[in-house]
């Protein structure tokens, strides 16, 4: 199986090896082959949350919160981190060139809607390629980005749940893994991207990509975004790994309507706050209400005063290194950018003047493989997001940080059953905290 062509798969061979490397039902039709690929996985989820939601509500933190009725505990059953999975790669030899392509659809395994029935599935892949070994391979459409997409496929809550989505219950999302704790979401883009033959364990790719936004209006999407990664495969007795540097540069250019959002934004904060707490200074308001209040509309006042339009650059790069020694394992890696933000690539990467906002992050994982098989693991992943120069201490986030423990045992070679224990932590630039806790059972089966 062509594990650069087939993500679903590729990504649980790097995190499990033997028990999902033989996956995939391979076809052949004519002068092609046909790999009908992928996986279904669903968890049952349990969640804590320690802090309330609205006046200590942090801006970018992936802690839960209680929901406005004071309830602390929620419960649902939702895929992981790794959406469940169909893909299709058709692949040729045409003119002394291998050609390729890879379709692939993400279905839900549950949804809060009345029906049961949200019709909301994913599309994340959708490309062609060609190539030799001789020379390399050219890649065009819509895959993983290029920056970041080793940190995603080393996180051993691949398998699993990691950080819970936003809403903290089945739906539409799959959950966040250590995105937004260690490392920034590689996303999903159209790219044009050149991988160079693979020359003794070393091997590198290069790419103009869609902006996807950058965190602000598609209409000022007048750049292609550059992304590019090197990295070096290497074997040494029983030990064998993988280094890796990665970056991505874009020019971001904004104008008056997204500083007009952001103070709409911000007033329909504000005008929560007050509904819930009473206004600054009333018997019904806190103080911390009042500061959170006050806060508020100093950011939407120096928001308004933005220019007509501003630019910024979002730039990051990144490093890590994964290492196995017998049924030892080990992963590291660290990111640091500037305009780039935190969770998803460019969101918070700003203020709505333009002033870039500094930001790193990364984790440490090992994992250990028990007589049994069962594959034991611990994470600790961390994010921190600065402020701008001149920027006003608020609800901002200033860093989410999160644990992992967790057992993925392989019932047979392609069924894994997965047990995970997670817990968040966030705090802002106006220390405000937030923790929230999850336990996660289920099942992940590869094809």
């Amino acid at each position: 199986m062509n594990n650069k062509i087939n993500l679903a798969v590729a990504s649980a061979a790097l995190v499990l090896g033997a028990s999902a490397a033989n996956a995939g039902i391979v076809i052949p039709a004519g002068d092609w082959t046909l790999d009908v690929n992928g996986n279904v996985n669903a968890y049952a989820s349990t969640h804590n949350a320690d802090d309330t939601t609205a006046l200590n509500s942090i801006t970018g933190g992936v802690a839960t919160y209680k929901d406005v009725n004071g309830e602390s505990d929620s419960q649902g059953i939702n895929t992981g981190l790794l959406p469940s999975w169909l893909g299709f790669t058709g692949t040729t030899r045409q003119n002394d060139l291998d050609v390729s392509f890879t379709i692939s659809f993400q279905p839900n395994v549950s949804d809060n809607s009345a029906a049961g029935d949200a019709k909301t599935p994913l599309n994340r892949q959708s490309f062609l390629t060609f190539g030799d070994k001789s020379w390399g391979t050219v890649k065009l459409g819509k895959d993983l980005g290029i920056f970041a997409a080793d940190a995603i496929l080393n996180d051993m809550t691949l398998l699993g749940v990691g950080a819970a989505n936003a809403s903290n219950n089945s739906g539409a999302s799959t959950s966040l893994g250590g995105i937004g704790t260690g490392y920034i979401y590689p996303a999903w883009k159209g790219q044009v991207a050149y991988t160079t033959p693979n020359m003794n364990g070393f091997q590198a790719t290069v790419g103009i990509t869609n902006p996807n936004g950058s965190g602000v209006s598609t209409a000022f999407q007048d750049t292609f975004g550059f992304e590019g990664k090197a990295s070096y495969d290497f074997a040494a007795g029983d030990a064998k790994g993988k280094v890796w540097v990665s970056g991505a540069a874009y020019d971001v250019t904004t104008s008056r309507t997204a500083a007009v959002a952001a103070v709409a934004a911000s007033i329909s904060t504000t005008s929560y706050i007050i509904s819930t707490f009473g206004l600054p200074g009333s018997a019904g308001a806190s103080a911390a209400a009042v500061v959170s209040v006050e806060a508020t509309i100093s950011n939407a006042v120096a928001e308004v005063a933005a220019v007509e339009s501003v630019s910024y650059d979002s730039t990051v790069v990144d490093i890590g290194a994964n290492i196995n020694l017998g049924n030892f394992g080990l992963t590291g890696y660290y990111y640091s950018g500037e305009g780039v933000g935190t969770t998803i690539f460019g969101s918070l990467g700003a203020t709505a003047a333009g002033l870039e906002r500094d930001s790193d992050g990364g984790y440490v994982q090992a994992t250990f493989v028990i007589p049994t098989g069962t594959k034991l693991g611990a994470s600790y992943g961390v994010s921190n997001l600065d402020l701008a120069a001149g920027e006003a201490a608020s609800s901002l986030l200033e860093e989410n940080k999160r644990w992992t423990v967790g057992a993925y045992h392989p019932l047979t070679k392609h069924l894994n059953l997965v047990a995970e224990y997670n817990q968040i932590e966030a705090s802002s630039h106006n220390n405000l905290k937030a923790e929230s806790d999850s336990f996660s059972l289920g099942a992940i089966l590869f094809f």
